[in-house]
């Protein structure tokens, strides 16, 4: 049995993964806890948020996100990769800064627009 407390809302859940029972899922108080429970069990996965360099702009750095969850065995990786990005001014709010970031199926985002320095 795996103890793992519920992150969906914040109720905080305690919860129990008996992988031994098809991920079974006790001490949820709703389905998506059940379902955080066998993910986090089977095949955890989080969404990566950091800053790149951003080139020419009025902030140095544009904040930025993956547009969905990804294997958090690819998070190191992913996060190396952000060491060599470099955006260049203006970036806008939602633009793709690296498609399928460390193979994962999900793209880095910009999560603010920057504009040109004057």
């Amino acid at each position: 049995m795996k103890e793992l407390i519920c992150i969906c809302c914040p109720q905080g859940c305690h919860l129990m993964v008996d992988e031994e029972n098809d991920y079974a899922v006790t001490g949820n108080s709703c389905e998506r806890g059940a379902e955080y429970g066998r993910t986090e069990s089977m095949a955890p996965v989080r969404v990566l948020t950091s800053t790149v360099a951003c080139d020419g702009g009025q902030i140095l750095r544009c904040p930025v996100k993956t547009n969905g969850a990804i294997p958090k065995e690819k998070i190191w990786e992913a996060e190396s990769l952000l060491q060599k990005v470099s955006v260049k001014a203006p970036v806008h709010i939602g633009q793709v800064i690296l498609a399928d970031i460390a193979d994962s199926g999900a793209d880095l985002i910009a999560t603010k627009s920057v504009e040109a320095a004057d």
